[in-house]
């Protein structure tokens, strides 16, 4: 039997007006029904509505790990320096690590995720090659140092994440690891009720080669994904590749230089020699572990500093400083061109051998035309740089590829034997010889999940759950009387004889108006009113999501809510 919840009892205070420092639906909507309240900048405290829904997601992500032979586990939060250290991650994340000293001046970090920790656990439990293969998984809070936590639990300090890992003897026993997590992620999402698209990502600090995301379609996301309309490619732009422009064989004059005066900018260029800025060369300087770069690519284009750093990893790709070019005399600021450069230059495959472009000339205040790569520079590495825009050509097919904000909720990776490498993670195989154990890598935010549904969701009313993940199943509410109040809570009672969460709403001196404000507000699927027939034992059913109400009789509602 459920129990049932009564709201004079609830400690959950609804709010009328949007927090003042909220910017996404999800944040206003969590705050103003009672499900989460701030504590301190990207820090919130789960009240009894949002832990219920936040538990609904746990135990769904638990069923279906555990249907794939996932064991789960649990992990320090809290963790030590050197193997973070030995993996090069204490330095690679930079700033969003936690760092920490105990009392005897040790340090440790607050985990931000744990691939290190779990391989020394199997390292440590398993040594043969019949130990494997394994699926480990833990349900753990995670930190990460946001420099500017925002929209609510979306992107906070601290976070709600399921974190599983796969250990195999061979490639192919981690390609059905990697397949066995994916098809499960498909029933998660499914289940707790979310649209998302599955997409090609690359893998960032977590190392590795092939990575997937999974992506809630939202107008708060914060990630940019591509799909194409005539197939069905999809990826994280960061990961959309450009085949290549072709080589350009046409003669082209000589270098010609132009006076152009107070033009630093591909804008002010293009306006003053009366050419679009996709003739025109722009030159982004960068430090790449130090030493300045040139990246090349055309000028209606930006660089995306993401993409190039996942191209340079490990190296820390930086922008130049207004002091770098103090030191360097030959770089003139605002008219850097390719041509005599001794520095290496890196250019995008738009900036194809044989094209020519306008370009700076290394001089204050001047640019030149013409000047065509392989004639006049060299271009040391060629890497897809630019920003993805919507029309850029699949690469599957060939179409114009469409541009859609979106959440993630879920990443899996096939990390291989990076991490097995740095801690000589082998097991003894069936040859009696030594075998490198292969990894995966899988993680769910669990606690952004609950924001990515409200952002799906809601209405003007306020939050809409899907029933699998609901604070309850039913939420019944007195109209005021006490006749209705008597009928509310027998319904509720019945309700819960039958095995349905139940939250009643029989708050005294409360108006009928407030009432069915909060119903809309708080979410539940289902809203059972007691309202003006309940001396007739008659009660109204309405659907959260259509807005659909029937009358019926209190035997009547009991049995439809629980067929």
């Amino acid at each position: 039997m459920s129990q049932v919840q009564r709201m004079s009892r609830l400690m959950a205070k609804t709010l009328r007006d949007d927090p003042a420092d909220a910017e996404t639906l999800s944040h206003k909507l969590l705050v103003r029904a009672g499900y989460v309240r701030r504590t301190s900048a990207g820090l919130w405290s789960w009240l009894p509505l949002g832990k219920k829904v936040l538990d609904n997601i746990s135990r769904v992500v638990r069923e279906e790990m555990d249907a794939i032979g996932a064991q789960e586990v649990l992990l320090p939060a809290l963790l030590p320096k050197e193997p973070y250290e030995a993996s090069g991650r204490w330095d690679e994340y930079g700033d969003l690590l936690f760092r920490l000293k105990d009392r005897k001046g040790g340090d440790y970090l607050l985990g931000p995720t744990h691939e290190e920790i779990f391989t020394q656990v199997v390292k440590d439990q398993c040594t043969s090659y019949k130990d494997l293969p394994v699926m480990l998984y833990q349900i753990q809070t995670k930190y990460r140092d946001e420099a500017r936590p925002r929209s609510g639990v979306l992107r906070g300090r601290e976070f709600q994440m399921k974190d599983s890992y796969s250990f195999d003897t061979t490639d192919e026993g981690l390609a059905e690891s990697y397949a066995l997590h994916r098809a499960a992620y498909q029933k998660i999402f499914t289940r707790i009720g979310l649209d998302y698209r599955i997409v090609s990502a690359v893998s960032g600090a977590m190392g590795g080669s092939d990575s997937e995301e999974f992506l809630a379609p939202a107008g708060a996301g914060e990630d940019t994904f591509a799909d194409c309309p005539n197939c069905d490619y999809a990826a994280n732009t960061e990961a959309v590749t450009f085949q290549g422009a072709v080589a350009e064989t046409v003669e082209h004059g000589p270098v010609e230089e132009l006076d152009t005066p107070d033009t630093p900018t591909i804008e002010t260029l293009a306006a003053h020699l009366g050419v679009p800025a996709s003739a025109t060369l722009k030159n982004l300087l960068v430090k790449v572990d130090g030493e300045i770069t040139a990246v090349g690519v055309p000028g209606d284009r930006e660089v995306d500093l993401g993409k190039l750093g996942e191209h340079l990893a490990p190296a820390v790709v930086e922008l130049v400083t207004a002091e770098d070019f103090e030191d360097r005399p030959d770089l003139v600021r605002g008219y850097v061109g390719p041509q005599g450069l001794k520095i290496r230059y890196i250019a995008d495959p738009r900036v194809a051998p044989g094209t020519a472009w306008v370009t700076g000339a290394n001089k204050p205040d001047t640019h030149a035309r013409d000047v065509v790569v392989g004639r006049d520079f060299e271009v040391d590495d060629y890497l897809d740089v630019v920003v993805v825009e919507a029309g850029d050509p699949c690469p599957a097919c060939g179409t114009g590829l469409n541009l859609d904000r979106a959440i993630e909720i879920g990443h899996i990776f096939q990390l291989g034997r990076k991490y097995a490498d740095t801690f000589q993670l082998d097991v003894l195989g069936q040859q009696g010889k030594p075998v490198r154990v292969t990894m995966g890598s899988y993680g769910i935010g669990v606690s952004r999940a609950v924001a990515a549904i409200a952002e799906q969701t809601a209405d003007e009313q306020g939050l809409c759950w899907p029933q699998e993940i609901a604070p309850a199943d039913v939420h019944v509410v007195a109209a005021g009387k006490a006749l209705q109040t008597e009928l509310a809570l027998d319904v509720s009672e019945q309700l819960a004889a039958a095995g349905l969460r139940v939250l009643v709403d029989e708050r005294p001196g409360v108006s009928p108006g407030v009432k069915f404000t909060d119903a809309e507000l708080i979410g539940v699927p289902k809203i059972l009113v007691a309202g003006r027939r309940s001396a007739d034992g008659v009660v109204e059913l309405k659907d959260r999501r259509t807005g659909e109400r029937e009358e019926l009789t209190v035997a009547e509602a009991v049995a439809r809510l629980t067929a």
